[in-house]
């Protein structure tokens, strides 16, 4: 597996709000101590961007023209949005050559809307990656399985209707931001309902592993969340670190290009669960 991280997604932040650079910084140094080497990944184009979002917010987030208290308009937010989207590119371009490839970056991106940004999210990282490769190949077909605690609303809204793209998510609800009741022709929700735990959650992601296969798609994205873990702060399910690892291994056995992309995850266990969830992958 490759990683992809850079330092400069540690500059920026906010006291007091739970996507901080500690979270990431966390994660990476306890890889860090396995041995594990990371790329420096490079800012995304702004084509890429306007492949999934409107110009007009490409232009918002630019010049900080927008107000979202859950997403401030920070200093330089621009250059690190399009710099965590950069990851997500190399993340995919390392699974279509033949390795793995997860992308240690900030801010997430899956609540990011072709016309909004929202929930942490300034970008759709996931997305643009996966925009990217079916302009390079557009015969060819993508799947997104989200596990991320909240529903990647903003995934949904980008490639709803798009047969080239199946996108499947597993989320706690009721939560924020209170999408994904239902599913449609090319998306595949399965909300849960608080105090989920593993059983019950593995049984369910069988199924949309499943479905992922029958698809049958040339490459799968995970928009990586990790908030579904028991001592995570803001949502209420039940995972375990060993949960990761059982994950990991069922998203394995699916046998497509793979990339990951860190989406959310707040608790001081995090970098536990990050572990976990590569080894049940490359197991």
């Amino acid at each position: 597996m490759k990683y992809f991280f850079s330092p400069r997604c540690l500059e920026y932040g906010q006291q007091g709000h739970p996507e901080s650079p500690e979270r990431v910084l966390a994660i990476y140094n306890y890889l860090k101590k396995k041995n594990i080497s990371f790329i420096e990944p490079t800012l995304c184009r702004d084509e890429d961007i306007i492949r999934v979002h409107s110009f007009l917010l490409l232009e918002k987030v630019r010049n900080g023209q927008f107000i979202d208290l859950d997403t401030p308009a920070l200093p330089n937010i621009y250059e690190y949005a399009r710099l965590s989207a950069g990851g997500a590119i190399l993340a995919l371009q390392s699974a279509v050559t033949g390795e793995m490839g997860f992308s240690l970056m900030r801010p997430p991106g899956h609540h990011a809307t072709k016309n909004s940004v929202m929930g942490f999210c300034y970008f759709n990282n996931i997305a643009i990656a996966t925009a990217r490769f079916l302009a390079d190949d557009p015969s060819a077909k993508a799947a997104i399985l989200d596990i991320d605690c909240h529903h990647g609303n903003g995934t949904e809204d980008i490639f709803k209707t798009n047969p080239s793209v199946l996108y499947v998510s597993l989320h706690q609800s009721p939560l924020y931001p209170g999408t994904g009741l239902e599913s449609g022709e090319n998306v595949l929700n399965y909300p849960l309902p608080p105090g989920t735990g593993e059983p019950e959650y593995l049984k369910t992601l069988e199924i949309a592993c499943e479905k992922i296969e029958e698809f049958k798609p040339d490459v799968l994205g995970i928009s990586a969340g990790f908030d579904t873990f028991e001592e995570d702060p803001l949502t209420q399910m039940m995972l375990k670190v060993e949960t990761y690892n059982q994950i990991g291994k069922l998203i394995s056995r699916i046998e497509r290009p793979t990339f990951i992309v860190l989406e959310g995850g707040y608790s001081t266990r995090l970098p536990q669960c990050v572990d976990s969830f590569i080894n049940g992958l490359k197991s």
